[in-house]
């Protein structure tokens, strides 16, 4: 008797995407009350703890009620890779899978979903010593002869990096005395990636003063949660600077600046409502690009049908 097991068809992954204050996570709620749909966070500031009420986290209450994977993953002071969200979220979805429930990514980390859908290249983490030997080289010889070397070993690098970025320069050599592959090399080469049927969403207001209001409402309701005694506490531990990935997430650089005397309160309610503005126009960019994309508008009544009409198509 054949093994019929690897016909199965597994249920789809949906995505639903769109800029910070559009509406993602209430219609993932509704989702979630629709379907047998388990939430897996995309998103690059809710992994950490302690960062509750300037990244917008759902409430106790709600994640009581709708638990989400891949939030509280880290420590401030820690880093967290888009590699790191692919091997993650790729375990967290074979475990829904695996009890025949639908994985529900829900974010605004288009680089994420990016990596996930795509697959990422295998590079290595950035190795402090080569980077410094590099450097060293680089003050006695300059960087010209550094781009010189990297003509030899990676010629197609080396035509798309100018002799005067000493940045790109380092990362490609760096990669290469690492690994002994050229930059070029890895980046041909794919990780694992999402298989299987995904459906792909993207929710945002039709205008974008619309938008621009909402994310303005939103950043009041967070400085009247609390949110300036959140970051008091984050700078009471005395680990934490600003030039570290968790602090530098929109809103807590400000806020930051704004303790350390920088500007005034009202200056730092503009810049990080502006700061927040410039994170949703570069996540509308990334999704005007996108491929396969269906659209939603925040608020549509309909929103909710929609998904479940493409759900009901894809599982026939």
């Amino acid at each position: 008797m054949s093994d019929n097991s690897s016909s199965i068809k597994q249920p789809p992954v949906i995505c639903l995407m769109g800029p910070t204050a559009s509406g993602k996570t209430a219609l993932a709620l509704a989702l979630c009350d629709a379907l047998p749909c388990d939430i897996v966070s995309v998103d690059s500031a809710l992994i950490y703890r302690d960062m509750d009420i300037g990244t917008a986290k759902p409430t106790d209450e709600e994640l009581a009620k709708y638990p989400h994977r891949l939030i509280n993953l880290r420590d401030a002071t820690q880093s967290y890779s888009a590699a790191d969200f692919c091997h993650d979220a790729l375990a967290e979805i074979a475990r829904i899978r695996a009890n025949n429930r639908i994985p529900l990514l829900v974010g605004g980390t288009m680089m994420y979903f990016k990596s996930l859908i795509e697959g990422i290249s295998p590079l290595p983490a950035a190795n402090s010593d080569i980077r410094q030997q590099i450097e060293v080289e680089a003050e006695q010889n300059g960087w010209q002869a550094m781009h010189e070397q990297l003509q030899e070993v990676d010629s197609i690098s080396a035509k798309r990096i100018h002799p005067n970025d000493p940045q790109r320069i380092t990362r490609a050599l760096e990669v290469f005395r690492l690994t002994g592959n050229t930059l070029t090399q890895l980046t041909e080469i794919k990780g694992a990636k999402l298989d299987g049927d995904i459906l792909q969403f993207a929710i945002t207001p039709k205008e974008r003063s619309t938008l621009h209001a909402r994310i303005e409402l939103r950043y009041q309701q967070m400085i009247e949660q609390g949110f300036e005694q959140e970051v008091i506490k984050l700078k009471a531990r005395g680990d934490l600077n600003e030039n570290l990935p968790s602090i530098r997430c929109v809103g807590y650089r400000q806020m930051w600046q704004y303790l350390n005397g920088e500007f005034d309160h009202k200056e730092m309610v503009f810049r990080g409502v502006c700061a927040t503005r410039q994170l949703a126009k570069r996540q509308l960019t990334w999704l005007r690009s996108w491929q396969s994309l269906h659209w939603l508008t925040t608020d549509d009544k309909t929103n909710l049908a929609q998904v479940l009409s493409l759900v009901g198509k894809c599982s026939q």
